[in-house]
């Protein structure tokens, strides 16, 4: 039997939730932005209006603006727009249980098992779509295929609010005209070796020798060989925003360019708090700790290192996290930005390893410390309690802790 898989893409999503709360910004061009004082200021989405004046997703606010003198520019809610990701994933979850979240606004559902009940995948597709609009607000693309690359190739086709179907018959037709940087997974590096080869087109590397393909990209040009030709079988995965936590973190570019190890822990600190009180509400602890560090000329670097023993306790991921950056920065060059990621996850009360050789009662203090901490700020406001040594850092007194990074799990698990 073949397979009836769906790829659904909420429009302009953070967009369109804002204008849903702010009616009056409706016949307006909107684009939502970081903060351009925290030197955030990039755009995140754009709505259909602005969209058609040529702003696009990643440009500078100036460049936007130059564009759009008229643009109207919103600060993320990130929280309202998860709120709406689960709306939506409930009324998907209502036609299968196979739902695999590819970020806060994409989704695929595999809906071969649930035609006989709902009509074929075009009739659900459509169904979802209008569901969507009227109990949402917003509009929905949603791509039908056979395989999961054409569905979300499909529902990149025509937007807002649409449906494509490409099947087994007419994917030639519709799919390999298509410029290969449309390929899901064709990136920008990808996209010019590609091109360097005299491949233009998706049609082009499906009919290029995979032999050549391989040569010259490895086993990713046999991959792409695949997708090209609709051979990708890849299953719908039961993939939820707990599930897709592999790794939590945060960054944060400065207000200012930090200077000096003081600027770079008290940074760290407060990347540490966020980071800190996710895992603890996912009930998970980390064994590594990452950090990023990126200069004043946007280079950029990696490194980690293991804790002891896998814990949330903010303070340790904190010292831990500027540890690694003591041992891998000189300060020839000022840094921008910073992040902390934690992985190597495991449950937090199925895998306690005791230690004779740490004081484990001071460690189970301290987490204990950390759980009322966050207790109060989610009572009375992230605020109501800080760390003595950020009191009067008005430089680093941000909302990063609401600023969620989840890291999903590969496409290729």
């Amino acid at each position: 039997m073949e397979r009836v898989i769906l790829h659904s893409d909420l429009n302009n999503f953070y967009a369109s939730v804002e204008c849903l709360y702010h009616p009056e910004l409706r016949d307006k061009p909107v684009a939502v932005c970081g903060s351009q004082s925290t030197r955030h200021g990039i755009v995140l989405a754009k709505n259909q209006i602005a969209k058609k004046m040529g702003v696009k997703t990643g440009e500078a606010i100036w460049e936007a603006r130059n564009k759009c003198p008229d643009l109207v520019i919103v600060r993320p809610n990130f929280h309202l727009y998860m709120r709406f990701s689960l709306y939506a994933r409930r009324i998907y979850e209502e036609y299968t249980d196979l739902v695999e979240a590819f970020g806060i606004d994409e989704n695929w559902l595999d809906v071969t098992g649930s035609t006989r009940l709902f009509g074929s995948g075009e009739k659900i597709a459509h169904e979802i779509r209008e569901r969507i609009k009227n109990e949402l607000g917003i509009t929905v693309s949603v791509g039908v295929s056979y395989n999961k690359i054409f569905a979300k190739l499909a529902s990149d086709m025509k937007k807002p609010d649409a449906v494509t179907v490409i099947t087994e018959k007419d994917y030639r037709q519709k799919v390999w005209p298509l410029p290969v940087k449309e390929l899901l997974y064709v990136g920008r590096s990808t996209g010019r070796k590609l091109n360097d080869l005299g491949i233009v087109t998706i049609g082009d590397l499906a009919n290029t020798p995979v032999g050549l393909l391989a040569r010259k990209l490895g086993k990713w040009g046999e991959t792409l060989w695949l997708f090209a030709n609709g051979y990708d079988d890849m299953p719908v995965s039961k993939i939820t925003f707990e599930s897709l936590i592999k790794g939590i973190g945060n960054s944060l570019t400065a207000p200012r360019d930090l200077t000096c190890d003081e600027d770079a822990k008290l940074l760290f600190q407060v990347l540490a708090e966020s980071v800190g009180e996710r895992l603890r509400r996912h009930n998970l602890k980390g064994r590594t700790v990452q950090i990023s560090i990126r200069d004043t000329n946007l280079e950029y670097i990696t490194r980690q290192a293991k804790l002891p023993s896998c814990s949330y306790i903010t303070r340790e991921i904190a010292d831990k996290a500027f540890e690694i950056f003591k041992c891998s920065w000189d300060w020839s060059k000022n840094v921008r930005a910073l992040g902390i990621r934690v992985t190597d996850l495991v449950t937090a009360d199925r895998h306690v390893q005791l230690s004779f050789l740490e004081d484990e009662i001071r460690r189970i203090n301290r987490e204990l410390v950390d759980h009322s901490i966050d207790s109060i700020r989610e009572r009375f406001g992230y605020y109501a309690v800080q760390r003595a040594s950020l009191l009067n850092k008005d430089i680093f007194n941000t909302d990063v802790a609401r600023e969620n990074v989840i890291h999903p799990v590969s496409y290729f698990r």
